[in-house]
């Protein structure tokens, strides 16, 4: 795709309209090449001039005034408040209560679950990312109860990743999610030895559990369309799109 043009999906959640949001699509013109496309990531292999060019122009397109707070990404729990412009912290989520586009939340994905949280009022935004590590690793309840809001006022929205037709996990995985909560195994279906896990389900039923205000999921599946999505799943080695939140004025 060329740089210069940018396509991309936004939740569909009851947000104010000064609170922005969106994830990128890979648009690529050649699926087989793995980084063909819109890619985002500066970590993966990619031609790193390249993907200065796709940041640049997101930038651009976007009129922001910097760079989106690119976090290192752990798989962890680690969320961050953003106070500055400039690199982020090594964590996998972050929020911020400044209006404008000089702060604006971003995390990288190919599979994983972006998680964009706000309120009612758009008094903060914030982005998580709750691949199956991040979310047995407590990510998402580490975000709810970081941001600046209580609970009944939250609102979250699950955006594209890997749809449960295509994750397969072993055993070992589920045993994890299920010594947290045993009613989790609804979200895994038996598959020989093994089984197919619904990651977007599994996200928000532990959003769900921390009795927010709206929870709910995007049904793209980043597996299931290479011209669209990157996925590591099906590639390995591969790009990212980047999900961004930020507010565009004040509450």
């Amino acid at each position: 795709m060329n740089a210069a043009t940018t396509v991309s999906v936004v939740p569909d959640w009851p947000a104010p309209s000064h609170v922005r949001a969106l994830t990128t699509e890979r648009s690529a013109g050649q699926p087989g090449d793995p980084y063909n496309g819109f890619n985002l990531g500066n970590h993966v292999g990619d031609n790193p001039g390249r993907v200065v060019a796709h940041r640049l122009s997101l930038v651009q397109q976007l009129r922001l005034v910097g760079q989106p707070r690119w976090l290192t990404q752990v798989h962890g729990a680690r969320v961050c408040e953003l106070d500055e412009p400039g690199d982020g912290p090594a964590a996998d989520g972050s929020f911020t209560t400044r209006p404008g586009t000089e702060v604006v939340c971003a995390v990288l994905s190919a599979d994983c679950a972006p998680v964009f949280l706000s309120d009612h009022k758009g008094s903060f935004v914030g982005l998580l990312h709750a691949g199956w590590r991040g979310v047995i690793a407590g990510v998402i309840e580490r975000g709810i109860t970081q941001v600046p809001a209580e609970p009944q006022d939250i609102i979250a929205w699950v955006g594209p990743s890997i749809s449960q037709s295509a994750f397969e996990v072993g055993n070992e995985v589920r045993e994890q999610f299920l010594a947290a909560d045993p009613a989790d195994q609804k979200y895994f279906t038996r598959k020989g030895d093994r089984y197919m896990a619904d990651l977007p389900g599994l996200v928000l039923a532990r959003l769900n559990r921390c009795k927010i205000a709206f929870a709910a999921a995007s049904d793209c599946c980043t597996y299931s369309d290479s011209g669209r999505w990157f996925s590591h799943r099906r590639q390995g080695r591969c790009g990212r799109m980047a999900s961004l939140i930020w507010m565009a004025g004040a509450p």
